[in-house]
């Protein structure tokens, strides 16, 4: 059996009468494969082919056999390219047949770029039993409050009881910590049967500090390079073809294996390849080439907004559908806070930012950002507005502050019910992060389950990483800091969905905004709009939507109420013929709201304080035209 013939390059894979191995192991004479669980462990020696990789057939093996790896009769590893680890990474790799499952969503398209409310997931917390089983228990309600794709955090194994999923070390093996392989299939299975796309996010910058046996089986895994969390992967240097082989079929294997409608790469700014074609080119082309006609959307995040995320491979781009917006995010973050320390220092949460936004996506488009010396962004003139994900939660920034404190204890309800509105009619795709929906009253703490010693240097690393926000560079601050490794940490960050009926209101402003963009022929179709705006006053400002022969009026004021007078300001002007009627409120009573005034726009304008407006041209004296 060749390496072409394989379902995947490398890994156990079950073939008649037996199961084929093959693994990269350069510079060894010996690889064997033990069978474990048996009276007496069983050996097969792998044939050596070109280029380091080892390969061959046993009998003795079959669907549900451990093993390991033993190298030059030494020491013997799990298989770097496991499909389970039943015991963990430390423990010995499962021969699983992803061909067993049966799947029922023949016919699903994927999902395209348009349209889409994600829903960022972490499935160890979403639910109180942390399984794929009750996570898919869910699903009903997520679709039933409009969101239409499930971004799932990294599930690639890792060591522990607990963590947030970004140090795994078994990038082919879903943690048993969430269930079998097969239960991550029914959650996908099940997702799509209601209409629901699935994401997942991957790690492809680093592996994690603990379970990590690739250097037992070749030091050219790793570059000469580090990064803020180690030795980052060979690329770019000698004998590179193999590793990116590994995570060019890695991503490829989830989109195959599990019918995944798209992945989420991290920190992609971290992965350092100077190669003519950059390795994010090659996994993306594999993974669309692995959906098979279906329809992916694949996401970076990346932390200096570099263009070459959205560039097509050919041009030496990502090849990449859409991208993180920390911009918006941040700005949204001041805006409501006023906090103004470290990364949130180039930012001021004025109303032009929040238009510019709208406008153009990101903030920083090249110009100097001080807090890192040295020019940030890239321009995005020509791109739609859809490619860029906005976010006034995710699972990074409510977890870098020193208590995973959740937005909404840091402002106002009334502030945060209008900049809620803003996620949600602005034309970029909008995000929220599990439980934002009925304002959860869990935090998301930053929780691993790792070696003491190893723990104790997380900790410490934290606790460092967190001194950047001058009100945490304190002792008596610093010692009331959750520590990462305490099962504590990891109980109180899970959410309570039996909230959704206690903070009812919340959830209504939620399903009612996703249903106002979903149903509004304007904000449904707010990437193809023309949009203008104009700041109103020192928390106010307007956003005026045109689509053809439809107008929307968006008014936003976060600040105290207004009265305009006088008002030379065109975009306030209805079409000729018209005048404005409002469709929708951030403080109607149903949201939690003190009610909205009734509009009166003849003498002045009245903008509530803390509230966001939808207004619709209607013909004076009549419908809406």
């Amino acid at each position: 059996m060749t390496a072409t013939q394989r379902r995947v390059p490398i890994g156990a894979e079950t073939v008649p009468g037996g199961v084929h191995f093959r693994v990269w192991a350069p510079g060894h004479r010996e690889v064997e494969v033990v069978l474990e669980g048996t009276p007496t462990p069983q050996a097969t020696a792998l044939s050596p082919e070109e280029d380091g990789y080892f390969s061959g057939f046993c009998s003795e093996a079959k669907v549900g056999s451990r093993y390991r790896y033993r190298l030059d009769g030494a020491d013997s590893f799990p298989d770097p390219a496991s499909r389970f680890q039943p015991e963990g990474p430390h423990g010995p790799s499962l021969v699983v047949d992803p061909a067993s499952f049966t799947w029922s969503d023949e016919g699903w398209p994927g999902v395209e770029r348009e349209g889409q409310v994600i829903y960022e997931m972490h499935l160890g917390t979403y639910t109180m039993e942390g399984t794929w089983r009750t996570a898919a228990e869910q699903l009903p309600a997520l679709k039933e409050l409009g969101v239409t794709l499930v971004e799932v955090m990294p599930v690639a194994d890792f060591p522990g009881r607990f963590g947030w999923g970004y140090d795994g070390v078994n990038h082919f093996a879903p943690t048993r910590l969430y269930g079998q392989p097969d239960d991550m299939r029914r959650f996908v299975d099940r997702a799509h049967a209601l209409g629901l796309g699935v994401m997942l996010d991957v790690v492809y910058n680093h592996f994690g500090p603990e379970g990590n046996y690739l250097a037992h089986f070749s030091e050219f895994y790793y570059g000469a390079n580090e990064s803020d969390w180690g030795k980052v992967m060979n690329f770019d240097g000698r004998h590179n073809a193999p590793v990116r082989e590994f995570f060019i079929a890695n991503a490829a294997y989830w989109i195959d294996e599990f019918h995944l409608d798209g992945l989420r790469f991290d920190a992609t700014h971290a992965i350092i390849d100077n190669s003519d074609i950059h390795i994010l080119g090659d996994i993306t082309r594999g993974a669309r080439e692995s959906a098979k006609g279906r329809r992916l959307l694949l996401v970076a995040e990346n932390e200096g907004q570099d263009y070459r995320c959205l560039r097509p491979r050919e041009e030496g781009g990502f090849g990449m559908d859409a991208v993180w917006n920390d911009d918006f995010h941040h700005s949204a973050h001041v805006a409501l806070t006023g906090y103004h320390d470290a990364y949130y220092s180039e930012y001021l949460g004025s109303p032009q930012e929040m238009i510019s936004c709208a406008k153009w996506s990101y903030l920083y488009q090249g110009q100097f950002y001080f807090w890192q010396g040295k020019r940030r962004g890239s321009p995005t003139l020509g791109i739609s507005p859809n490619s860029y994900i906005n976010y006034i939660q995710n699972h990074d920034q409510i977890g870098n502050s020193a208590w995973g404190t959740r937005i909404d204890r840091l402002t106002n309800p009334a502030a945060l019910r209008a900049m809620t509105a803003v996620l949600f009619l602005l034309p970029q795709t909008p995000m929220i992060f599990q439980g934002q929906e009925f304002s959860a009253s869990a935090p998301f703490l930053y929780f691993a389950d790792l070696s003491s010693e190893t723990s104790q240097q997380v900790h410490a690393g934290r606790i460092e990483f967190l001194k950047q926000f001058t009100n945490v560079d304190s002792p008596e601050v610093i010692d009331t800091i959750d520590k990462p490794y305490e099962l504590e940490t990891f109980q109180q960050s899970r959410i309570d969905l039996r909230e959704r009926e206690r903070h009812h209101k919340v959830y209504a402003l939620y399903r009612d905004l996703i249903r106002l963009r979903r149903e509004d022929p304007v904000f449904n179709r707010g990437y193809a709009c023309h949009i203008e705006g104009a700041v109103l006053g020192r928390g106010g400002f307007l956003l005026r939507y045109f689509l053809g022969e439809e107008q929307r009026l968006f008014l936003v004021n976060l600040g105290r109420e207004l009265h305009l007078a006088p008002i030379p300001e065109p975009m306030l002007a209805p079409p000729l013929g018209c005048t404005w009627e409002m469709l929708w409120s951030s403080e109607k009573v149903e949201f939690g709201g003190s009610g909205t005034p009734k509009l009166d726009m003849e003498k002045f304008w009245r903008l509530q304080g803390y509230a966001a407006l939808v207004l619709i041209p209607v013909p004076e004296g009549g419908n809406e035209p």
